[in-house]
């Protein structure tokens, strides 16, 4: 075996170092930031009152038990297991950041030093989602506490069940960052992306769930959905663990979220490849 071989592990090694490095020190500094954590927490809560006493309304009025096989109870459950799914897969700011980076000329920072753009990045991502998941424990456990009555309607899972919607959120923190790094690698082309970014996540909002369950769309509009990436950011965590998806087809989308986010992070990294030989660093 030769000397370049050999060589291979302890590089890698060096280089996952460096990166966990990055990320104790960015949970360090999001921590300092805990309070505005906690009440931004305690702002979203609000929506999600206003989202409770619509659907309570809705089926009040009704004249079945039902809507598209979701009970009341069952459809309240899935609306909070969203915010769940939403603290994995959302990356606030993450394409706009890339993107400014571009247009400042400050991306240079990552092509001067030893580090790699996305690899830090998302470094960074995982120290701010563990420091958020940590901070807002406490307000959501007593949100869910409160609507004990409503999340009682999930059926009690099994140990794989659980796993695979553990699977299923950091999942959706991986297809969430490399799509939205992706995103931010138009700045390479385009000078401005706000208003495209706009359009692209008030669509995502509405095709991934978030709004609703996609099984409330007519099966000619949720059949398609449900085949594209999006739908793993927040209906599919929430459907598995609501009882909605069951058996094989768990599996069968975790292997489908898998190679989404095999795709998406290719696709960010072959953006940034390209995007760099047209890239001039003026500024910053």
């Amino acid at each position: 075996m030769s000397s370049n071989t050999l060589s291979v592990a302890p590089r890698a090694a060096a280089k996952l170092r460096k990166y966990l490095r990055i990320y104790r020190v960015s949970l360090t500094e999001r921590l300092v930031y805990r309070g505005d954590f906690f009440l931004s927490t305690i702002l979203r809560f609000l929506p999600m009152v206003t989202t409770i006493l619509l659907w309570q309304a809705i089926f009040a009025g009704a004249e079945e038990d039902t809507i598209a096989g979701f009970s009341q109870r069952q459809m309240i459950a899935y609306l909070l297991l969203v915010h769940v799914s939403r603290m994995f897969s959302s990356m606030p700011g993450l394409a706009y950041g890339i993107a400014r980076d571009i247009r400042e000329g400050t991306l240079k920072k990552y092509l001067l030093q030893p580090l790699d753009m996305l690899g830090f990045l998302l470094s960074y991502r995982a120290a701010h989602k563990t420091a958020y998941i940590a901070t807002t424990s406490i307000p959501y456990g007593v949100l869910f506490f409160f609507c004990r009555d409503y999340l009682s309607a999930i059926p009690t899972p099994s140990v794989q069940l659980v796993a695979a919607y553990v699977a299923s959120l950091l999942l959706a923190f991986v297809i969430g960052f490399a799509f939205e790094a992706g995103l931010g690698m138009i700045g390479f082309w385009f000078l401005e992306i706000s208003s495209l970014m706009y359009v692209i996540n008030t669509v995502n909002f509405f095709v991934s769930g978030q709004m609703f369950p996609l099984d409330l769309l007519p099966s000619w509009l949720s059949v398609p959905l449900k085949a594209l990436p999006f739908q793993y950011l927040a209906y599919f965590p929430s459907a598995v663990l609501v009882g909605k998806i069951q058996g094989a087809a768990v599996w069968h989308g975790l292997l489908a979220a898998t190679v989404w986010a095999g795709v998406f992070v290719l696709l960010a990294r072959s953006l940034y490849r390209l995007g760099l030989r047209r890239y001039s660093a003026y500024g910053g």
